[in-house]
């Protein structure tokens, strides 16, 4: 299946994002793609206010768009993430959408980890907005063959809900983001590859790059990676596309030379219970 992951510079201007979403929609679709993906908070990017003042129900522009656009083109289309604003829900939600090729809405996922941090000295603080989701969301690809794990730009750096993905019979799994280009420079290709290795799996993750205000500034290098670790294809700047070919075919032979996957012993490493973690967090300090 031809994937394609795609490359955005959204802002605050939400109809100028829709419009350049679209246009690199099409050109992923042009070229190829049978699954396209785009990047975290496409539809708008910018300060928490922003954020709260433009946030939308499922049924908002923006996913009425993006399904306009998978059913215009007949693709799945991964409509990344926005900012999603729910019934009697305080804050709002991180929410990836995965719509089919009649444009049908297939799944739903709510971004697990809140981005939390202080990165070369500027604060991010998700959580002052955002409610985290609670479900872990994997969903077949109609009769491709594919079934795909949903995962959001921070959820990168937790490979327990990678591996439950995986052992759902996740064989392909999303990463749209906007990753930071400090961060973005030094771990994102290190732990999408790394997750795409120690799973089995093949990685899409789109990105957000360059400056948003207030403060975002987006590391870009959205790519396509295999089983193996191999970087299938990737925009390396600017804003664009990437489309590469995932083969089941060559997922197969990966886990058939090295089963990782079959050779897990879970019943030698168990889950620790909450006391033994906390004993364990105290003798850390």
């Amino acid at each position: 299946m031809l994937v394609g992951v795609v490359q955005m510079n959204s802002g605050s201007d939400r109809d100028l994002n829709l419009e350049a979403a679209e246009g690199l929609v099409a050109r992923a679709a042009d070229d190829g793609a049978e699954l396209v993906v785009l990047p975290e908070k496409w539809p708008l990017l910018g300060s928490p206010e922003t954020l709260l003042e433009g946030a939308e129900p499922l049924d908002g522009p923006a996913m009425s768009s993006a399904a306009s656009w998978a059913a215009e083109k007949g693709i799945f289309l991964l409509a990344g993430s926005f900012a999603e604003r729910r019934a009697d829900r305080e804050k709002l939600s991180n929410t990836s959408v995965l719509f089919g090729p009649d444009g049908s809405n297939l799944a739903v996922y709510r971004k697990i980890h809140l981005f939390d941090v202080e990165v070369d000295g500027v604060q991010y603080r998700e959580s002052a907005t955002e409610e985290p989701g609670e479900e872990v969301v994997e969903a077949p690809l109609g009769e491709t063959g594919f079934d795909l794990g949903m995962t959001i730009c921070f959820d990168l750096r937790f490979p327990e809900l990678f591996r439950i993905l995986s052992l759902r019979g996740a064989n392909l799994i999303t990463v749209p983001s906007a990753f930071t280009r400090h961060t973005g420079a030094a771990h994102w290709e290190v732990l999408l590859r790394a997750r795409a290795i120690e799973n089995q799996t093949f990685i899409a993750a789109a990105n957000q790059v360059g400056r948003a205000e207030p403060q975002y500034d987006s590391f870009g290098n959205s790519l396509l990676c295999d089983a193996w670790g191999t970087v299938l294809t990737r925009v390396e700047d600017g804003v664009g596309v990437a489309v590469a070919d995932c083969d089941l075919s060559s997922l197969a032979s990966v886990r058939d030379q090295i089963p990782a996957i079959d050779s897990r012993r879970p019943e030698s490493y168990p889950w620790p219970g909450v006391a033994e973690m906390a004993l364990a967090v105290q003798g850390a300090l």
